[in-house]
C-alpha cells in the first residue's frame, strides 16, 4: 500500500427532502490500498457509493482525485475518472454469456449504449474488447466460462463475474459492495483472497456486512451511524473504539 493520496472526500452532505442522510463525510484513500465502509442499516454507506457515483445529488462538500479538484462525477463520466463499481444485486444479463455481460462493462459501451455497443463493434475494436474482458475474466479466475450463459451460473460465481464487469474499464478505483453478501464461508474465504489480490493493481473501497471480512481485507475502516463518521482508522483501533462497540458491533467493552 503507498501513502499516496488517491482519493479524497471532503465535508460530504446529501440530503433527501429534509432528512439527512450524510453529513459532514470526510474520506480519503491511498493508492493500492482497501477501506472499508461498515456501520447498522441507514447509516449512509450506500449512499456514500452512490453520491461517488453520480446517482444522487450532492448537496455540500468537494472531491479530489490525485489531488486534484473534481466536480461530482454523473454515471456516465466514471470511467473517465478511473471509478468502478459492482451493485448489491449482481445485475448479469441472464441470456448473455459471461464474456458478454463482462463487455459490457466496458466504458466505451457504458457510454453508447450497452449491449448494442458492446456487441455491434466493428472487427478491431471488438478484437480489442474482448481481450480485455478476457483478461479481466481472468483476474477473477473464471476465464473457462466465457462461454457459459449468466443464468446458468450458481450464485457464487456470478458475483465474480460481475467483478470482471467492474475491471473490464481497468479502474483506479474500485468499489465493491457487499462483495461477500449470500457467500457460504468457503466462498467468502476466496473473496477475501481476490480483493487482496485486486488491490495489488487498484484501490479498494467496499461497503460490507460480514465483519470477518473487513477485519481480514481491509487496511483502513471508515464507521458510519446515522449519516455521520463515528469512527475511523485501523482495523484494530476502530475495533476498540466504544462508539464503534455501542453502534454496530455489538460487542461488551
Amino acid at each position: 500500500m503507498s501513502n499516496a493520496n488517491l482519493l479524497s472526500i471532503k465535508s460530504l452532505s446529501v440530503s433527501f427532502g429534509g432528512l439527512k442522510a450524510l453529513s459532514n463525510i470526510n474520506l480519503d484513500l491511498h493508492a493500492n490500498e482497501v477501506v472499508g465502509l461498515i456501520g447498522p442499516n441507514g447509516a449512509g454507506k450506500t449512499t456514500l457509493f452512490n453520491a461517488l457515483s453520480g446517482l444522487v445529488d450532492v448537496e455540500a462538500g468537494t472531491l479530489e482525485i490525485n489531488n486534484k479538484p473534481h466536480k461530482w462525477p454523473k454515471p456516465y463520466g466514471l470511467v473517465d475518472l478511473g471509478i468502478s463499481r459492482t451493485l448489491q444485486g449482481v445485475g448479469l444479463f441472464p441470456e448473455l454469456t459471461v464474456l458478454e455481460n463482462v463487455m459490457v462493462g466496458d466504458s466505451k459501451s457504458s457510454k453508447s449504449g450497452l449491449i448494442s455497443s458492446a456487441l455491434g463493434l466493428n472487427g478491431k475494436d471488438e478484437a480489442k474488447l474482448k481481450a480485455r474482458a478476457m483478461t479481466a475474466l481472468e483476474r477473477v479466475y473464471a476465464s473457462g466460462i466465457a462461454d457459459v450463459r449468466a443464468d446458468s451460473l450458481p450464485y457464487p460465481v456470478t458475483k465474480r463475474v460481475a467483478i470482471a464487469r467492474a475491471l473490464v474499464s481497468e479502474p483506479k478505483i474500485l468499489l465493491l459492495d457487499e462483495p461477500a453478501g449470500g457467500l457460504g464461508a468457503q466462498d467468502i474465504e476466496w473473496m477475501n483472497s481476490l480483493i487482496h489480490n485486486l488491490s495489488t493493481q487498484c484501490s479498494v473501497i467496499l461497503v460490507e456486512h460480514h465483519m470477518d471480512v473487513v477485519m481480514s481485507v481491509c487496511d483502513r475502516i471508515y464507521v458510519l451511524n446515522f449519516g455521520e463518521v463515528i469512527a475511523s482508522g485501523d482495523v484494530e483501533n476502530v475495533k476498540r473504539d466504544p462508539a464503534v462497540i455501542a453502534a454496530y458491533l455489538g460487542v461488551n467493552s
